[in-house]
């Protein structure tokens, strides 16, 4: 694998590029022109892509750690089997966004407008979901462990199946979002209410 450290790719026009088997680390592609960009095999690490636009781009296998998107375009961009572990997306434009197979642990969605986006079974252990709009998502068998969820919309996702932490059912808002029987009696365990016969 090649790989480039600490390099200035800023304004850069990659448009349509493909890449394949390289690394960047510490590298900065902001305001770069990424879109149709496909990477197969590469890595991004601690790489700044803000203001890039990586609109209509594909990525499989390919990760990207630690890295900072801010006001960065991924419009109609598809990523299969990727890793975004630890990356912060702020102000971003995603509707629509195609994830498959996608490890999304300890990110920042913070404020995101995710919108209708399907996180169907992947990875959203720690992340950051704070005020994020989930509305109408579907994070069927979703992992969102230890995720944050304060007034997170989630009206009218689909959640059955997924992992939530009992402050999740608390803070999150849930108005219409489709939940399963076990989830159900969470939610109402989580906020205080009992099960089983009245006493006298």
């Amino acid at each position: 694998m090649v790989e480039t450290v600490g390099a200035d790719f800023a304004d850069i026009r990659w448009a349509a590029r493909e890449l394949r088997n390289e690394s960047y680390v510490d590298c900065t592609f902001a305001e770069a022109d990424l879109s149709r960009l496909n990477t197969h095999g590469c890595s991004f690490t601690n790489c700044d892509f803000s203001g890039a636009d990586l609109d209509r781009s594909r990525h499989t296998v390919t990760a990207f750690i630690g890295c900072t998107f801010d006001k960065t375009g991924w419009r109609e961009a598809e990523l299969t089997g990727c890793k975004l572990t630890g990356s912060a997306f702020l102000d971003c434009r995603f509707v629509p966004w195609t994830l498959q197979d996608c490890d999304l642990d300890r990110v920042s969605f913070g404020g995101a407008m995710l919108k209708g986006v399907d996180f169907h079974g992947l990875r959203l252990r720690a992340a950051n979901l704070v005020d994020a709009d989930l509305t109408g998502s579907d994070l069927r068998e979703a992992d969102l462990t230890g995720a944050r969820l304060r007034n997170a919309r989630l009206e009218r996702a689909d959640l059955r199946g997924a992992t939530l932490d009992d402050d999740a059912w608390r803070t999150a808002r849930l108005t219409g979002a489709r939940i399963d029987l076990e989830q159900a009696v969470r939610f109402a365990l989580a906020h205080g209410l009992a099960f089983g016969e009245a006493v006298p």
